[in-house]
């Protein structure tokens, strides 16, 4: 019997699961997400199922992790205080490519150098000028990102660049080449800059979990789940984190393709945070050509395609002031549910909520509150920043006793923003609470901050919802319209057919939604969705049975779709793809673009041939590295001919060589 132990980090909850024989569950458990060290939660899941299953921890032969916390960090605005790198690139580049929103203040640099297409360079780097640079700032962030242009034909100035950040401050690196072979540098800069910002997150939670698991007698090694479904090991992620992103929405859909034998479906996650859509065709999820969209963010990451929407069970409520009836709207950010933060500090939480009820009017912060997130490092904030985290201190505050001017709403935001500080407010959790739908926090500390969220004022000058129940019941309402429309969005996005329009427009356009609505007149609209979904996530059974009925869809709800995340983390396979291109500067001259610079041949076969020789021995070590065993090497090759004077003239070429196996399994 072979043991195999899936772990998944959500927004608000860890899950744990055992596989044996890799055919089926055989315990599966939950516990909280700690966000000041997620090996707490980590290890109460994983000793809840061990102790469910009555397993010996040696017993286990595979471990692996999922994890939401680079794709949530992403989403939220969260990671560490980085540098970037341009060389090559104008200023207006840091702007129009959305770098500069990106960087968000943190320091970047643009230097002479970089290469042309043809990977010939097209000025010497300026070394001088990144020297003095780093010997000013260097030790102000916690990792550099570096891209040149034409880094993909020619990587030396990102590798000349790197060493010397490695020399002058031991910081670690993320060098846009490494991260994709594609051609769009500002692409690739992008994909860089989020790579360093969650090299610290990423190291942190993975050295933890090993550190938590090896306590608790587990020996496996342990693997990470990446962006497309494939696992990696964990030293492969720590220097490649932003592979991870969409780690726990990949591992969701091979956990459901894995429970429900599917092939043709929509695959619907909803977590604490987001809500995760992809497509299921003929069993594979596919993969975005596009690289990865998280939150604002388009990197150059092979990952599934999938739309993130700021959607979950731990979203923001905001309330709707345009208009005379008002409403609410939902994310997408999240906040702490008020029944949640209720456990941790009742008495703080229960008398703040009865002295607003007591109040005459609704006030600004009412049902809100706010905590310091123990144990991060909390380097280069400014005074305003510092001086209200330290107010914050250790313990839960009504957060109108904490700010005391506007201006530092700013601060909060910018602490938020950080990891260092969690806000809690009215959620769809509470509205679960209070409709008698979950039972796991403090009910009645969610029907109070309902009350009070109720009391606000529509435009036409009445209360927004006088019981709790009924502001509840709207809130998940707005959860499965915005629910709807993702999945929609989703399915016009996906679709062969052109109905030209954005998938956005045609999801909200009145026929459409009268369609939904089954309207009968003169002219009778009916539509829906033409596939099943398939809802996975821990209150996908709460909220999901409206959403199939208001598509007019199958909704399939797996018997073990709370811990879908956890399931597709140990179930996959080690893959990695790696991409290298051939281009001709010259008739008769054929250029080899590789790691250690381009190389000509004299034939366009003899350059396929040793670009798919080097780019299999990359593969395969990586794989190896990555805990791959029983390795398969796949090889495409995609040449771009040209009509010339009635010949065909070699243009360019793409050689892809795909590597996978299995995880790699520690015998007893």
């Amino acid at each position: 019997m072979t043991l195999s132990l899936g772990v998944d980090t959500g927004g608000t909850y860890t899950d744990a699961v055992l596989i044996r024989d890799e055919r089926e569950v055989i315990a599966s458990a939950k516990s909280l997400t700690t966000r000041h060290d997620l090996a707490e939660g980590i290890g109460k899941a994983v000793e809840a199922v061990l102790q469910q299953a009555k397993a010996d921890p040696a017993d286990i032969a595979l471990a692996s992790l999922s994890t939401t916390l680079a794709t949530n960090a992403l989403v939220e605005g969260q990671g560490g205080r980085v540098a970037l790198i341009l060389i090559g690139f104008r200023e207006s580049d840091l702007e129009k490519h959305g770098l500069l929103d990106a960087l968000a203040g943190d320091p970047a640099i643009l230097l002479q150098g970089g290469h042309n297409h043809a990977g010939e360079q097209k000025s010497p780097l300026d070394e001088q000028a990144l020297h003095d640079w780093l010997q000013e700032h260097g030790r102000e962030v916690s990792g550099f990102a570096v891209a040149s242009q034409f880094a993909t034909r020619n990587p030396a100035h990102e590798q000349r660049a790197a060493a010397m950040v490695g020399d002058l401050t031991g910081r670690p690196v993320s060098c846009s080449h490494h991260l994709s072979s594609k051609l769009n540098g500002p692409k690739r800069a992008m994909t860089a800059v989020l790579n360093a910002r969650l090299i610290g997150m990423i190291d942190r939670l993975i050295s933890r979990a090993e550190d938590r698991l090896g306590e608790l007698g587990i020996t496996a090694p342990l693997m990470v789940v990446r962006g497309d479904g494939a696992l990696i090991s964990a030293s492969f992620a720590r220097e490649r984190p932003i592979e991870t992103i969409l780690s726990g929405p990949a591992a969701s859909i091979v956990g459901a393709r894995w429970m429900t034998g599917a092939q043709n479906a929509l695959v619907s996650d909803i977590g604490g945070t987001t809500t995760d859509i992809a497509v299921l065709r003929d069993g594979r999820p596919a993969i975005d050509p596009h690289g990865a969209r998280v939150g604002p963010y388009r990197t150059m990451v092979e990952a599934v395609a999938m739309r993130t929407t700021g959607l979950g069970g731990d979203s923001e409520v905001h309330f709707i002031t345009e208009g005379l009836q008002g409403g609410v709207t939902l994310g997408p950010r999240r906040v702490l549910p008020v029944s949640l933060i209720a456990t941790e500090a009742p008495e703080t939480v229960h008398n703040a909520l009865d002295q607003q009820l007591r109040n005459a009017t609704p006030g600004e912060y009412d049902g809100r509150f706010v905590r310091a997130v123990r144990g991060l490092r909390a380097d280069g904030l400014g005074p305003r920043e510092a001086a209200l985290l330290e107010r914050v201190g250790d313990l839960v505050h009504p957060l109108g006793n904490v700010l005391r001017t506007r201006m530092e709403q700013k601060a909060l935001r910018r602490l938020v923003e950080r990891g260092l500080v969690q806000v809690a407010g009215v959620t769809p959790s509470d509205a679960s609470h209070a409709l008698g739908n979950a039972d796991t926090w403090d009910r009645e500390a969610a029907e109070k901050a309902l009350a009070l969220f109720g009391r606000r004022r529509t435009g036409a000058g009445m209360m927004l919802a006088p019981e709790p129940k009924v502001i509840a019941q709207i809130i998940v309402d707005q959860l499965t319209q915005q629910t709807m429309l993702a999945l929609l969005e989703t399915a016009f996005a996906e679709e062969d057919d052109d109905f030209g329009l954005d998938p956005t427009q045609l999801a909200r356009h009145v026929l459409l939604q009268r369609g939904l609505d089954g309207h009968r007149g003169l002219l009778r609209l009916d539509a829906g969705l033409n596939l099943p979904v398939i809802g996975l996530g821990a209150s996908a059974s709460t909220y999901y049975p409206a959403v199939g009925a208001g598509l007019h869809c199958q909704m399939e709800l797996p018997t073990h779709a709370g811990v879908a995340n956890a399931v597709g983390a140990v179930v996959g396979r080690v893959t990695i793809r790696r991409t290298g291109e051939v281009s001709a500067p010259a008739e008769g001259r054929y250029r080899v673009h590789l790691e250690e610079g381009p190389q000509d041949v004299s034939e366009s076969e003899q350059a396929l041939t040793m670009l798919e020789t080097h780019l299999s021995t990359l593969a395969r070590s990586e794989a190896e590295q990555a805990g791959a065993e029983g390795i398969r090497l796949t090889v495409s090759r995609d040449v771009k001919m040209a009509q010339t004077e009635g010949r065909d003239v070699f243009v360019g070429a793409f050689v892809t060589v795909e590597a996978s196996g299995r995880p790699r399994i520690v015998a007893d």
